[in-house]
């Protein structure tokens, strides 16, 4: 799909962003690749990894509407990854948050439309459906800007759709690194949050796997969710290093024991398929339906309870298995878990 094409990522320099620009340089041949964040070290740092002649940098905030406008300028596809994800700091600065999460999405809507770019497709998270906390909130916001954009592009080229996954193994900020930056200074137990909470985790090529074939599989306004593996954040304690004690501080503002990606209320509009669900928009004008995808695969209406819940998901990992995900995902996850032992 993208050999030949104008490839935009927003916050292409987050842990996301490196990972799908390597995908796509590893894929197909595109005309440009462009990478739009607001750090220049990170895209310095970036441009020694990746300085292909279709690679393009772009110094650029998603809250600067006009500079979106400019990078977009001919671009085919874009994908949105740009967004502020600490749930404590969104909680502490709640407009930094709404600015960039919020007014951000906005602005990348309006620049893609302006630009009659071909289709975009945004990051959203588990803790935008039913959500508790202000981060959750924003992209859920962000979310029914995306869907709705399809409306705003009316007979135009550009359509939108949305893709919502779990916690993203070896991401910035997750906790399998934390653990082991833990063990390596020493420590002699693992903080964990509360004994009873799980998680949906995707490692970040099936996350990149998964926005790539959502160009591919999208009609526009709705949201896929991949089909993924819980864990219980025991287990993950207990796959990083099996003999370090736990110690229970406490569930954190704004966060829940269990996340959910398909809520209750949202059953009605949920269809399945062999390896995903699609949330279809509760309006929109564009298409007869969302039963069939672009790629011939057919969906089927869920039952009107369903709920999708990494409490009561039907897959759980293993802590063997969580240990070989670490081992095969995480580059300083090669070895058996003693290799992390504070000892």
């Amino acid at each position: 799909m993208f050999d030949g094409e104008s490839v935009l990522v927003t916050g292409g320099t987050g842990s996301f962003g490196r990972a799908f620009v390597a995908e796509v340089l590893k894929r197909y041949e595109p005309r440009r690749l462009i990478v739009y964040s607001r750090d220049e070290l990170k895209q310095f740092e970036m441009q020694e990894d990746f300085h292909t002649p279709c690679m393009r940098y772009f110094i650029g905030d998603v809250r600067d509407e006009a500079r979106l406008r400019m990078a977009m300028r001919g671009v085919d596809r874009v994908v949105h990854a740009a967004a502020l994800k600490q749930v404590p700091a969104a909680e502490y600065n709640p407009m930094e948050c709404i600015k960039t999460n919020v007014m951000g999405a906005q602005n990348v809507v309006q620049a893609a439309i302006n630009n009659n770019v071909k289709s975009v497709v945004a990051l959203s998270t588990d803790k935008a459906a039913n959500p508790i906390n202000l981060y959750g909130a924003t992209k859920l916001c962000s979310d029914k800007l995306f869907t709705a954009g399809n409306n705003l592009a009316g007979s135009g080229c550009t359509r939108f759709s949305v893709v919502r996954y779990g916690n993203v193994l070896g991401s910035r900020g997750s906790v399998v690194p934390y653990f082991m930056r833990l063990l390596s200074g020493g420590a002699k137990e693992l903080p964990i949050t509360d004994p009873r909470m799980t998680r949906f985790w995707i490692t970040l090529k099936q996350g990149v796997d998964c926005v790539l074939r959502a160009f591919e599989r999208m009609v526009g306004g709705e949201i896929f969710v991949p089909k993924l593996p819980s864990a219980r954040i025991t287990d993950m304690a207990s796959a990083v290093a099996p003999d370090v004690p736990l110690r229970v501080v406490g569930v954190r503002p704004g966060e829940k024991l269990h996340e959910v990606m398909c809520p209750a209320d949202d059953a009605r509009f949920v269809l399945e398929f062999g390896d995903h669900y699609v949330i279809r928009p509760a309006i929109f004008f564009g298409t007869d339906g969302y039963e069939t995808n672009r790629l011939g695969e057919h969906g089927t209406p869920v039952s009107p309870d369903f709920e999708y819940c990494s409490g009561t998901n039907y897959w759980f990992l293993s802590v063997d298995e969580i240990r070989e995900m670490i081992r095969l995902n995480l580059p300083d996850g090669v070895g058996s878990s003693h290799e992390w032992s504070p000892e």
